[in-house]
């Protein structure tokens, strides 16, 4: 195995080059599907302490129900989808008498569609779920995830 020093600022510049040819090519080879939301990979912030990772995300307009975390170990996955709020399915949740209204109305110009995010990372230690908590406050998700102490175990000598 062979260990390459890297600055923070190499780091930085060769994420920025993969995210050039990923936005490049993506749309290029990309087939159009209709009505489908399009996937976004967040930014992440992640700072440590001595007994947690806190970890920020940007995920606008997500409802604390559309987002789902799961924990493997030292591995994180965050997935979210935010729904675009149509004419139709607005009528259908509201009542008859507005459901008329609603029906009624025709869209001409959308450019907010419903979006999907999803982010995996991996962190140097391993997670201590049940310890583990997660907030969504204005569109900015906020994980506080736990490190697993260590299991010390001390062997009788006979």
């Amino acid at each position: 195995m062979f260990i390459v020093p890297v600055s923070r600022r190499a780091a930085i510049r060769a994420r920025q080059f993969d995210r050039l040819f990923d936005d490049a090519f993506g749309h290029v080879f990309a087939q159009p599907v209709a009505d489908a939301a399009p996937a976004r990979r967040p930014a992440i912030d992640v700072s440590e302490s001595d007994s947690a990772y806190v970890v920020t995300l940007d995920v606008p307009g997500v409802t604390r129900e559309d987002v789902k975390v799961s924990i493997d170990g030292r591995r994180v996955s965050v997935v979210a989808e935010a729904a675009a709020a149509t004419p139709a399915a607005e009528a259908a949740t509201a009542e008859a008498p507005a459901e008329t209204t609603k029906a009624s109305e025709r869209v001409i110009l959308r450019e907010r569609a419903g979006a999907s995010f999803a982010r995996s990372f991996t962190l140097p230690s391993d997670i201590d779920q049940a310890s583990s908590q997660a907030r969504l406050d204005n569109g900015v998700l906020t994980l506080t995830l736990a490190k697993r102490s260590p299991a010390t175990t001390q062997l009788t000598v006979n």
